[in-house]
């Protein structure tokens, strides 16, 4: 075989690739094929060939151009073993997705070349060549999923969760914001047909009839909170809007705050405070990132917000 070396980016990328909460059939076929497409000269192989191939032929052929760029053999397979572990207890692996894990990737290669600024499953996968690896610091291993609707919701639950003494990232919670009550529904349905670990959904009040559709996905482990009223910013405190209010328009002299006791939707007294203050449009993203940076204590967290975390902690997982 003619071989061009993989860079170090490419690696990196690669692994990245082959850690992230993904299908494990899906991201492990991606890489695979992309690595021997581009970097395989002699034979030159065609995607279509490579979509016909045998999984284990393509194990082989993958890990081949992969270890070609180091310049020593690894036989510790310590590290493939433990994703082995951990892809299988998260997923529901078929045998023929279990042999694109049985590979002989040189990690340790890998892992030495790797710069500190790398996202969370590059550190997790750091520590796995340890004799006790360094679990549930970054994320990793996923212990349990957390599904919502939106991007507010993704960003403070992980704070407001902290503060109450749950942290997702020591606690394995993956968090992934759907983008709206209708794609939850599709996440769910494929999530409960792969996935081994509990999975905790978090739904708007409008979405009840979208509850009525996942109920009978539900597996024994699985949890889920229909918010008692509006969505996820009406359960914010209203000291902590307007704190944040204060501080996103400290520089600018406008009215005091008023009126968004009796508003029934914060949202749309939120975006009516913006048009009509002359500020730039009102988007939850934005906003969920000021309000992250003026959340101080637990008087910052509202009864609702303290009962979802609550119900997320004592799910009970098989790890």
């Amino acid at each position: 075989m003619k071989i061009k070396p993989l860079t170090k980016e490419q690696l990196i990328i690669s692994v990245d690739r082959l850690t992230r909460f993904k299908d494990t059939e899906t991201k492990y076929l991606r890489v695979f094929k992309d690595i021997i497409i581009n970097n395989l000269i002699e034979p030159k192989l065609k995607k279509q060939e490579l979509d016909n191939m045998d999984y284990q032929e393509l194990t082989e052929l993958a890990e081949s151009v992969i270890n070609s760029s180091f310049p020593d053999k690894n036989d510790d397979l310590l590290i493939n073993q433990r994703l082995y572990d951990y892809e299988n207890s998260v997923f529901k692996l078929n045998e023929n997705t279990k042999k694109l894990l049985q590979n002989r990737i040189n990690y340790k290669y890998i892992i030495k070349i790797m710069p500190e600024n790398i996202p969370n499953n590059l550190k997790w996968l750091r520590t796995l060549g340890d004799t006790v690896p360094d679990e549930n610091t970054y994320g990793f291993p996923v212990r349990k999923l957390l599904l919502c609707e939106g991007i507010t919701e993704e960003t403070l639950l992980p704070v407001f969760s902290k503060i109450c003494g749950y942290d997702f990232n020591k606690n394995g919670v993956y968090i992934i914001s759907a983008g709206g009550k209708n794609q939850v529904v599709k996440y769910f349905y494929s999530f409960a047909d792969r996935l081994k670990i509990p999975v905790f959904i978090l739904l708007d009040n409008d979405a009840k009839s979208n509850l009525e559709e996942i109920k009978p996905k539900l597996r024994e482990f699985d949890r889920i909170h229909l918010l008692k009223n509006g969505e996820f910013e009406d359960m914010l405190p209203n000291s902590l809007i307007i704190k944040t209010l204060n501080y996103a328009t400290q520089n600018i002299s406008l009215a005091p705050i008023e009126g968004l006791e009796n508003c029934p939707s914060k949202v749309e007294f939120l975006e009516e405070f913006f048009k009509h203050r002359g500020l730039h449009e009102f988007k939850k993203a934005e906003f969920a990132q000021l309000v992250k940076e003026k959340i101080y204590d637990i008087n910052d967290i509202s009864q609702e917000i303290k009962d979802i975390i609550s119900e997320l902690t004592n799910i009970q997982t098989a790890c």
